[in-house]
């Protein structure tokens, strides 16, 4: 119990830089050699207006120089952080692959707000979530089989890309060929439509390498399950409220398998 504590502090600090990271890259502001300090007035923070989760509690939500409101976000970093270093320790153990399999899911957890946010994949975050994903292993052996199934979903997921881009560019050309007269008939500006960004590719290595061939279907699966309500919400919005950020149900998606893996496999090895 004492050391689950203690694993819940260590993803509490962690939680506390990941807000740095969350607020920075999309500014292209260092998240390395600029100390923290309030975006309303400006002022540096001192070390006790640093600690996670407390600061906020004890500063009432509010800044302690120009009093002005502190997003929940920060809180809700941190405790989620928390809550999955401890998660995957009780799972694999107070281990170094644990812990990298911890920063993993860290690095979808910023993804996700960023692309909530900004509607932007940084891609060196999502580079450092499959690094860690893959690095997150046991033995050599499982090494090389993470780094297998990142590869093997990134392909799959750019093939069904290719192809679902090609379906709706079709679309709109076959549905243009019928406007066009003698004088344009030989000049095609039919715009290329990308079915999903290259950032959901990259997402989906990492949760190749995090859950496996068996687990990475029925997450995306789920991830598309989770995202249909919103989907159906914003249809009647214009086009730019239409674009739902997918990452932040992929991770989610990934997170809820990961936790459930063993009666997942149960399942599918019972009933397939």
């Amino acid at each position: 119990m004492i050391e689950m504590l203690f694993v819940f502090i260590f993803g509490l600090l962690f939680g506390s830089f990941l807000n740095v990271v969350i607020l920075r890259i999309p500014k292209e502001e260092s998240v390395v050699f600029e100390g923290s300090y309030c975006y309303s007035c400006g002022e540096k923070l001192k070390p006790w207006h640093n600690i996670p989760l407390f600061s906020w509690i004890f500063l009432g939500g509010k800044c302690a120089f120009c009093k002005s409101k502190i997003s929940i976000q920060y809180p809700l970093i941190e405790l989620t952080a928390g809550v999955i270093f401890v998660t995957v320790a009780m799972k694999y153990g107070i281990t170094i692959p644990s812990f990298f399999i911890s920063l993993s899911f860290l690095m979808l957890l910023a993804l996700s707000m960023i692309d909530f946010k900004y509607k932007m994949v940084p891609d060196s975050l999502n580079l450092l979530a499959i690094i860690f994903a893959i690095l997150g292993a046991a033995s050599p052996q499982i090494f090389i089989q993470n780094f297998q199934n990142a590869l093997l979903f990134a392909g799959g997921f750019t093939l069904l890309r290719f192809a679902l881009s090609y379906y709706m560019t079709s679309g709109v050309y076959r549905a243009g060929l019928k406007t066009k007269t003698s004088w344009n008939r030989h000049y095609d500006r039919t715009p290329l439509l990308e079915a999903m960004g290259e950032g959901d590719i990259m997402v989906a290595a990492t949760m190749g390498a995090l859950l496996g061939l068996q687990l990475t279907p029925v997450a995306i699966f789920l991830s598309a399950l989770l995202a249909m309500p919103v989907m159906l919400v914003v249809m009647k919005r214009s086009k730019e409220e239409q674009r739902v950020p997918f990452v932040p149900f992929l991770a989610m998606a990934t997170f809820i398998v990961f936790i459930y893996e063993t009666p997942i496999l149960t399942y599918i090895q019972a009933n397939y």
